[in-house]
C-alpha cells in the first residue's frame, strides 16, 4: 500500500510499469538499455479516489491524464531502474497528495465602514492633488 495522506492510500498493484529506451545522449547503451519508465495509474477505476479528488486530479495532471482517465508519468532522470521507479512513484504521490486537498470555500465578506471611509478619503485626496496640478484661470 502506498500511503498518500492519512486518509488516502492506493494499492501498489494498481501501478503498472513499462520500461522503454530513453531519449537523449547515452553512448553505446542508448538503444539497448530500457532506462526510462512509464508509470500508468488508472485513476478513474481506482477505488481509493472519490469524484472530487478525481476531478481535481484531472485538472492538475493536464496532459499526463489520458481520455480514459489513466495517468501516465514518464521518468528518466536516473540511470538505475530502481531509482527511476522510485522517482516515478514519488511524482505520482505528490500529484495525488495535491489532488487530495479540497479547495478552501470562499466566504463573501463586506468591507467595514472604516475601510470605506479610508478609500473615499484617499480618493478625495488624490482628486485634490490632480486638481492642483491643472492650470487655473489665471494662468
Amino acid at each position: 500500500m502506498l500511503r498518500i495522506t492519512s486518509t488516502l492510500s492506493i494499492d501498489e498493484g494498481e501501478l503498472q510499469f513499462d520500461f522503454v529506451t530513453a531519449s537523449g545522449p547515452g553512448g553505446q547503451n542508448v538503444n539497448k538499455v530500457a532506462s526510462a519508465a512509464l508509470l500508468r495509474f488508472d485513476a478513474t477505476h481506482s477505488p481509493a479516489l472519490n469524484q472530487g479528488q478525481l476531478r481535481r486530479l484531472a485538472g492538475l495532471a493536464g496532459r499526463r491524464m489520458t481520455r480514459e482517465g489513466v495517468i501516465v508519468i514518464q521518468a528518466q532522470r536516473f540511470r538505475s531502474q530502481e531509482q527511476i521507479r522510485r522517482d516515478a512513484i514519488e511524482r505520482l504521490v505528490a500529484l495525488l497528495r495535491e489532488a487530495a486537498i479540497p479547495p478552501k470555500i470562499r466566504r463573501k465578506t463586506r468591507p467595514t465602514r472604516a475601510a470605506k471611509e479610508r478609500r473615499l478619503t484617499e480618493k478625495r485626496h488624490r482628486g485634490a492633488q490632480k486638481s492642483a496640478r491643472r492650470p487655473g484661470p489665471e494662468d
